[in-house]
């Protein structure tokens, strides 16, 4: 059956499709014989574009051997020079000599076979029980398999990079592939992923580019966003083969590292309770109810020496900061109930708040500011 939401980001197709071709080649490999002629008839091939991340896609069912590769290019003995060369240039880059690289989507190891004369471990993924067969002939490392969802563990994991050369655009499930492909990797890992590049198809109006073996239309905006949404980075971007072919290095994702935030607010809570030492509890106030300074009240954990909390907006005065509980009041109420020294956390309208405090109240009245770099006394 048809489908109507987008294989990677889950939106909805725009209401008619691109395109609509009847009598399509139901496939583009295993081509009918005579005998079957007389039962065999074409297919409808509708073009769609997913609403949400623009890609563009087929939206039929894949066809049935969509989880084996099969290679004529590898025959080419000019797309075997360039892919040695392409594979020294990725492994001497990307400090990969010694270290484990594995291609999903291996076919008969035309490529693994072009790695090995390079000081890597080569492992490989197909599906077609032949194919492996093959590799395993010809003393390839290969398993058979397909990764059909996030949690799907590779056998000789977890590998420092790997392949994906024109195979992504054949999957019904890409996100599936490319998740499981990110939870076999080590932290930092590579990947040289390639597809057919649909910007050169659309700038030549390729019509002709259609074809059920190919589910997927990548543009370099919708290939990047497909990368990004599977836990990896694009760190490189080229156009090879006369621009028929995107190709993208990309790298898992790391978590960031942030846990130096806790220094950083361990020195502000020591300025600001440097500054709140110099005067009497309950005699000092913050202006700006923000939420950065509703934050800094909190983990500061200064609320019980601080008077009442200043902020212009009216909606505010009269309610209470929230988790600490300090009054929430308007500026005149620094007439009423003078303090002897203001805070101010209030982010870029902080230098307009000194000059209303100076000219308008006591000029014998501390006053600070809490900027990016720490508190200033001004």
């Amino acid at each position: 059956m048809p489908i109507h939401t987008c294989r990677v980001c889950g939106r909805d197709f725009f209401k008619e499709p691109l395109l609509v071709y009847k009598n399509m080649p139901k496939a583009a490999q295993h081509f009918p014989e005579e005998a079957s002629l007389k039962t065999e008839s074409g297919v409808d091939l509708r073009v769609c574009q997913c609403s949400g991340c623009g890609l563009v896609q087929l939206s039929d069912e894949p066809v049935p051997y969509y989880k084996e590769v099969i290679r004529a290019a590898a025959f080419s003995e000019t797309i075997k020079d360039f892919k040695a060369k392409q594979f020294a240039g990725f492994i001497q880059k990307y400090s990969l000599k010694g270290e484990k690289i594995i291609e999903i989507g291996c076919g008969r190891g035309e490529f693994l076979s072009l790695l090995q004369p390079f000081d890597v471990k080569v492992y490989g993924l197909e599906y077609s029980e032949t194919s492996v067969k093959a590799c395993v002939k010809n003393g390839l490392n290969v398993s058979r398999g397909y990764i059909d969802s996030s949690s799907k563990k590779l056998a000789n994991g977890p590998f420092n990079a790997f392949l994906l050369l024109m195979f992504l655009e054949h999957m019904p499930e890409p996100n599936h592939v490319l998740k499981g492909i990110t939870n076999n990797l080590t932290e930092g890992a590579v990947g040289l992923v390639e597809v057919p590049n649909f910007d050169m198809i659309l700038r030549k109006k390729l019509f002709s580019e259609f074809i059920s073996d190919h589910l997927l239309y990548f543009t370099k905006e919708t290939l990047q966003t497909t990368m990004n949404l599977n836990g990896f980075e694009v760190v490189e971007y080229s156009q090879l083969r006369d621009d028929y072919v995107i190709s993208v290095v990309v790298k898992k994702r790391e978590k960031l590292n942030i846990a130096h935030f806790y220094d950083y607010q361990i020195r502000i809570e020591d300025e600001i309770k440097n500054f709140l030492g110099r005067f009497q509890d309950k005699r000092v106030a913050i202006w700006g109810a923000g939420h950065q300074a509703l934050a800094i009240i909190s983990l500061t954990k200064i609320a019980d020496k601080i008077r009442y909390v200043i902020d212009s907006a009216p909606f505010k005065q009269g309610k209470y900061t929230p988790a600490t509980h300090l009054p929430i009041v308007a500026p005149d109420t620094l007439r009423s109930e003078p303090v002897d020294a203001v805070i101010i956390m209030a982010a870029s309208y902080s230098d307009e708040v000194a000059g209303i405090i100076r000219k308008q109240f006591s000029r014998n009245m501390a006053v600070a500011i809490l900027r990016d770099f720490g508190l200033e006394i001004v």
